[in-house]
């Protein structure tokens, strides 16, 4: 079993593309309006922008996490949580042996939250 979708709450489907576009690197994979769905692939996980969709809290994983917070900063989105270091992963259980995880929560275009995760060797 695999996850396949994650659908989000999107009421202006071309404020949430410009947002998702920024923020991911890449453009809609797909979207169908009417009904209200805009379709990214998040490395073959669906991610559904979708106007009767409730919000969920999803978290992405960035390169760089300081610089997606200020380069999304810039645009104009609100910083809800910034940077924090919230685990030291030691033996693999969670993610990668030997990195610390730290996490940035955002406000989306649409009001969502969106939890930001970034790796880094540990102790750097």
């Amino acid at each position: 079993m695999r996850l396949i979708q994650v659908a989000q709450r999107a009421v202006d489907l071309d404020r949430a593309s410009a947002f998702y576009s920024r923020l991911l690197g890449s453009e809609p994979t797909g979207r169908f309006d009417p009904p209200g769905l805009l379709f990214f692939d998040l490395d073959g996980v669906r991610l559904l922008l979708d106007r009767g969709a409730p919000s969920s809290l999803i978290y992405l994983e960035v390169a760089d996490l300081r610089l997606s917070v200020e380069e999304l900063r810039a645009s104009g989105a609100k910083i809800v949580q910034e940077p924090q270091l919230v685990y030291s992963h030691v033996d693999g259980s969670l993610g990668p042996a030997g990195t610390d995880e730290w996490m940035a929560f955002v406000k989306d275009s649409e009001g969502n939250t969106v939890g930001l995760v970034g790796r880094e060797a540990s102790g750097s």
